[in-house]
């Protein structure tokens, strides 16, 4: 039987378009469900500002008369205009083990770009950089990060079959935490609070809220991973809605911004891991999936943080190492063992470098492809 691409145009057709990953990988232990309440509102064009400068259009394969696959068609005007270029994103892109499906998903998307006046197709994407971006090519073992997505070995030979290349790659890395702050990164923490005057401050929910930090920090966002691949700069109704997000999961206490003279000029934001809480209650909180996350956040913690934003100005050359020196105590005094970077360019050696002073292990890779339209 062919196959039949739908656009989603209900509330109902989006809950089955999200609900569509959790099924295809039930029992994969590797994989780590996204919040389901997250996934609906970031696909939503009535809660998700990212569609005050992109449109989208969701779409389910059907295949047998059941579902087969899901992608999203985005066009990010803000990051074509940035980047002078005409591209057309693929995003949320699952799908059966049929090159069949695959297909016709790209296909469609091909052709909502063309209809639209873009080039060129390319993905995974999201609508910004903080949506799961670049598909998994190494590291189909290891159990991923919730910021991240996972997919089936399969899907990269589907897309170079039809002709997809390489546009970036990015890697992760899982750092082995030290018992005790190693001697290199405690002297240069000393030499930048007496060069700098730099100091870490922590930073409460009343602050966040009231006094305007949660925007300062994602500012300084922008301005440390602006010149980064396709990145498109947070509006402030994006950083509302970021801040609302995450202020729901992090503990602050794991939030370590570096100051001078009351600036923020850098920052270090991780979290205790609670992958195995979402694979456990399915990435959905109701009824009873709130009780799992909170028991991993702060009872029965497991042994690894995610490692999600960092970022220092330019010129305070050495910050990292005040971060990573309050990072190390932290992580010792708490039990945890492991670090799990976000992806980072391959190409990005400013971020990878200070990773040599860890020991380290490369886990994955993930990659964008694009081709013509």
């Amino acid at each position: 039987m062919s196959v039949q691409i739908k656009q989603v145009l209900t509330r109902k057709e989006l809950k089955t378009f999200v609900d569509f990953q959790n099924r295809l990988y039930e029992g994969n232990p590797y994989f780590v469900p996204k919040l389901y309440m997250d996934e609906l509102s970031t696909l939503d064009p009535k809660s998700n500002p990212a569609f005050e400068f992109s449109e989208a259009a969701l779409y389910l394969a059907y295949k047998d008369g059941k579902v087969a696959g899901r992608v999203a068609a985005i066009i990010n005007h803000k990051a074509n205009e940035k980047w002078n270029h005409k591209e057309v994103r693929f995003g949320w892109i699952d799908f059966i083990d049929d090159r069949e499906v695959s297909k016709a998903l790209l296909d469609q998307v091909m052709e909502y770009g063309r209809s639209k006046g873009m080039e060129t197709i390319v993905g995974p994407l999201g609508f910004t950089d903080f949506d799961p971006e670049g598909m998994l090519v190494e590291g189909f073992d290891k159990l991923c990060t919730m910021a991240l997505i996972y997919n089936h070995p399969y899907y990269p030979k589907h897309l170079e079959s039809f002709g997809f290349v390489k546009e970036v790659d990015w890697i992760e890395y899982k750092i082995h935490i030290p018992k005790e702050v190693p001697e290199r990164i405690s002297r240069v923490a000393g030499i930048v609070r007496d060069r700098y005057g730099l100091k870490i401050r922590k930073v409460t929910r009343r602050q966040i809220r009231k006094e305007n930090m949660g925007q300062r920090i994602f500012d300084l966002v922008n301005e440390c991973y602006g010149s980064l691949y396709n990145f498109t700069p947070l509006t402030p109704a994006l950083i509302d809605k970021y801040v609302g997000t995450y202020l729901g999961v992090i503990d602050l206490n794991y939030v370590n911004l570096l100051e001078k003279d009351g600036e923020i000029v850098g920052f270090g934001i991780i979290m205790p891991s609670i992958v195995r809480a979402l694979q456990k209650c399915g990435g959905k909180l109701f009824p009873l999936g709130w009780y799992h996350v909170l028991n991993s956040m702060y009872f029965h913690r497991e042994p690894d943080v995610e490692m999600l934003l960092v970022g220092v100005k330019p010129e305070y050359k050495g910050g990292l190492a005040l971060l990573f020196d309050t990072f190390i105590q932290l992580a010792n005094k708490d039990g945890f063992r492991f670090g799990e970077t976000n992806a980072e360019l391959e190409s990005n050696s400013a971020m990878q470098n200070p990773w040599d002073m860890f020991e380290k292990d490369q886990t994955k890779r993930r990659r964008v492809y694009t081709r013509a339209l």
